[in-house]
């Protein structure tokens, strides 16, 4: 373990006890738990899978029975995406509640020639969830997909990833083994906390390529009118599904359940490639079209959960929300005050209001290599937006957006930007206010 801070503990009140023989009967059976520490915070990040495939979001064949079960207990928000549908920035945004062009990692890989390792300067520019929970005492632990170097970098006090590009690291080295090869390490971690609160990065690779599940999981998707690239899918993300329960099950048994804020999202969508997948011609990539690395909904939307018991009340959220959500949710959670404002939303807030809307959701898709690491306009492919239940992409230098009713068309198979010609310039125009790249000729 890297960098452990020494034990945190907050102590009772020394009236707690004469305190709570005030409290009426009825008010016990509505009131939150009183808790004596802060609380340990979990954050379960799916790898490459689509905002459909999961029971709860009614998949007709994939069994999800952990994350189901999770799902009961969350305030679910299944309307949210994340900013960008490439994993190394999506996971920045997650980890700094910016969006890309702020952050300003927008790709994988650098330019060619260049030193990876020069691209690790942004993560070190930008607070953290790792550096603010510790000025509260808490000890991170990351696991799983990891881009930034090594994670100390970003102000992890404990680390599965090594992050030498020298040794393999690229995008989690050692780390990338949680889950396929068991939780040990975070069961680990905390024991090892004890008292001290904890926050946890639990990214596995998983459902990810390679697409090599268990037998017994396999067994299960096998059919003769279903493809073997389908079939071995289908079995990761039941595979991931039961590390996730392991890892729950490990809560409950601790009794950290009741105090631990648990937080799910996946990094970006995945539409598997079949041999009868249609493609364009010189497609090389496992998935399909309009999935990963695109503005669509397969490749930006994914469903978000928030399970804090006695906090926030489960239930399905159709406000609008979004993985840049994720930071200000947490340090809300955990009283951290960042010194300036981040762009997103409180989801404890957003849940809290029954009737609570949210118009507008914003992102952007860059290049996969990075074409100037100071500047995100040269990557910058698509811009998006969300108003209401309508969606306009922007693809960059052109002047013929996309736009689709999602609540009519939500696989987005019919472009009205031509008979809805007002709405789509007025969408445009709450892209420019947000970020109009013409306007801005460095890194914000």
């Amino acid at each position: 373990m890297d960098l452990c801070f020494p034990p945190f503990v907050r102590k009772p009140a020394g009236n707690a006890l004469f305190g709570l023989l005030l409290i009426t009967l009825s008010t016990m059976a509505t009131a939150p738990p009183c808790h004596s520490a802060p609380p340990n915070v979990l954050l379960i990040i799916s790898d490459d899978q689509s905002w459909t495939d999961f029971g709860f979001m009614g998949h007709p064949t994939i069994r999800t029975p952990h994350i189901d079960r999770l799902a009961r207990q969350s305030a679910v928000f299944p309307h949210a995406y994340v900013p960008s549908s490439l994993c190394r920035p999506s996971l920045a945004t997650m980890v700094t509640g910016l969006y890309p062009h702020q952050h300003g990692i927008t790709g994988n890989d650098p330019p060619r020639g260049t030193d990876r390792s020069k691209m690790l300067k942004h993560i070190q520019a930008h607070p953290t969830l790792p550096r603010w929970l510790a000025t509260k005492g808490y000890r991170s632990l990351q696991t799983g997909k990891w881009w930034e170097g090594h994670p100390r970098l970003a102000g992890f006090t404990d680390a599965m990833t090594h992050g030498d590009p020298k040794r393999g690291g690229r995008h989690g080295d050692l780390g990338l083994k949680i889950g396929r090869t068991g939780l040990k390490p975070i069961m680990n971690f905390i024991d090892d906390c004890g008292e001290t609160p904890f926050f946890i990065w639990y990214a596995p690779f998983l459902p990810h390529t390679p697409h090599n599940p268990p037998k017994r999981l396999l067994d299960r998707y096998r059919a003769e009118d279903r493809p073997i690239e389908l079939s071995r899918y289908y079995a990761m993300c039941t595979w991931f599904d039961e590390t996730c329960g392991q890892l729950l099950d490990h809560l409950d048994r601790k009794q950290l359940s009741d105090n631990t804020l648990v937080l799910f999202v996946v990094d970006n969508g995945w539409i598997q490639r079949t041999p009868q997948t249609e493609v364009p011609k010189g497609w090389r990539f496992r998935f399909a079209p309009s999935s990963k690395r695109s503005p669509n909904e397969g490749g930006i939307r994914t469903p978000i959960m928030v399970r804090w018991p006695g906090h926030i009340k489960p239930g399905t959220r159709q406000a609008l929300a979004s993985s840049i959500d994720l930071a200000p949710t947490i340090l809300a959670a955990t009283d951290v005050r960042p010194e300036k404002t981040l762009p997103g939303h409180d989801l404890l807030a957003l849940a809290a209001a029954p009737h609570a809307t949210r118009e507008t959701i914003y992102g952007e898709i860059f290049a996969h290599d990075v074409a100037d690491i100071d500047r995100p306009a040269a990557s910058l492919q698509f811009r998006w937006v969300r108003h209401g239940g309508w969606k306009l992409i922007s693809r960059t230098g052109s002047t013929t957006p996309q736009l689709f009713n999602l609540a009519n068309d939500p696989h987005e198979t019919r472009n009205l930007a031509g008979s809805q010609s007002d709405r789509a310039s007025r969408m445009r125009q709450l892209l420019d206010n947000w970020w109009n790249p013409a306007r801005r000729k460095s890194r914000p």
